[in-house]
């Protein structure tokens, strides 16, 4: 359980740092930067609940990370260049994301450590 803890920890840290390096640095929608960063303020509410691993964390937080697998999906189809590659990524983290959390969730269950 403790990979899945490291790989649901990892894959939402790096899709924080996406989130803000892409839409100030690496592919704004604007030079200079855009306000879509603020995209990554979601992100920042599990994430002290899966750093110490609560459990009810786990059980929403993967339902959360889904709008940023949409938003991924649909930017690899319409984007081109740096920012298509960027959607790959973020889609790729949220997949990771939700796999790990949702695995994590299932077998912290009580049920699942009395056996």
């Amino acid at each position: 359980m403790k990979v899945l803890q490291t790989l649901s920890s990892a894959s939402l840290i790096a899709l924080i740092f996406l989130c803000v390096a892409w839409e100030l640095w690496l592919a704004p929608l604007r030079p200079g930067g855009s306000t879509l960063v603020l995209k990554a303020l979601p992100l920042l509410l599990p994430l002290m609940g899966i750093l110490k691993g609560r459990r009810y964390t786990y059980q929403w937080a993967p339902m959360l990370v889904l709008g940023y697998f949409t938003e991924g999906t649909v930017r690899v189809w319409s984007d081109s260049g740096l920012s298509a590659w960027l959607a790959g990524v973020e889609t790729l983290l949220s997949v990771v994301f939700f796999f790990a959390a949702i695995y994590y969730a299932k077998l912290s269950a009580p049920s699942r450590r009395n056996r």
